[in-house]
């Protein structure tokens, strides 16, 4: 079992206040589970979490140490994101009992060649990234491949069921479940319709804005009418 390591320090800032954190490059976390009397807010490096979290997904091992003491084993459990900088700004830690069987998510990953991509040009697709999983601890595979070689015709699909999985582990999702597939490509007939509806709606968008601005211009208009004409001044005698 490949496991990895990550130093956390407990945290006394909270609510509004991590803020200050997040600009140190620190990122607030909580460790909640197995052994755990009462979740426990954490703070941890946010570059060492990045790294740990491209490489241990979740479904790795972590040994998480904290203040230099005791150690943890853990799932990352959950993370927060900021959209509009793309930086990791909380994280749940979820601790593990190593004997008892867990639920978690591991990544799929593609692989190989498909016939029906190489040789009939088609589009290869997925719908799925990600799997739910039953294992120990031990057993969690990190992530799990998946020979796209077997789509050799637009008919074939790749199932849930199609998916093979160390010993020990259990797919949660439903089998039956499409996971991935090839497209084939578009005919002349269908690129043709798809540029006429395109067309269509652009042609709409311009009568429907043209005849915005002239219902806009027409109530300017009636707006102007209903005003009373400015009283003209007449030009003083001169004494």
């Amino acid at each position: 079992m490949q496991t990895y390591q990550l130093n956390a320090n407990v945290r006394t800032t909270k609510g509004r206040k991590n803020y200050l954190l997040r600009n140190e490059e620190v990122v607030p976390a909580i460790v909640y589970g197995a052994g755990i009397d009462a979740p426990t807010a954490i703070q941890v490096d946010r570059p060492a979490f990045v790294r740990l979290y491209k490489a241990a997904g979740e479904s790795g091992v972590v040994e998480l140490t904290i203040d230099g003491k005791g150690m943890v084993n853990v799932l990352i459990h959950d993370i927060q994101t900021d959209p509009l900088r793309d930086e990791v700004i909380h994280a749940d830690f979820r601790a593990l009992d190593m004997t008892k069987p867990i639920e978690t998510h591991v990544k799929l990953v593609f692989t190989g060649e498909s016939n029906a991509v190489k040789n009939l040009g088609g589009t290869f697709t997925h719908s799925v990234e990600e799997v739910t999983v039953r294992a120990l601890p031990k057993d969690l595979p990190g992530e799990i491949v998946i020979d796209i070689s077997t789509l050799v015709t637009f008919d074939d699909i790749i199932r849930v069921s199609d998916i093979a999985v160390p010993a020990g582990v259990t797919i949660l999702d439903d089998a039956q479940g499409a996971v991935a597939s090839v497209e084939a490509p578009r005919s002349e007939e269908e690129i043709a319709a798809l540029d006429t509806v395109a067309e269509a709606d652009v042609t709409k968008v311009e009568v429907e804005k043209k005849g915005k601005e002239e219902e806009e211009g027409a109530e300017a208009a009636e707006g102007a009418e209903g005003k009373p004409e400015a009283k003209k001044e007449e030009p003083k005698a001169k004494k």
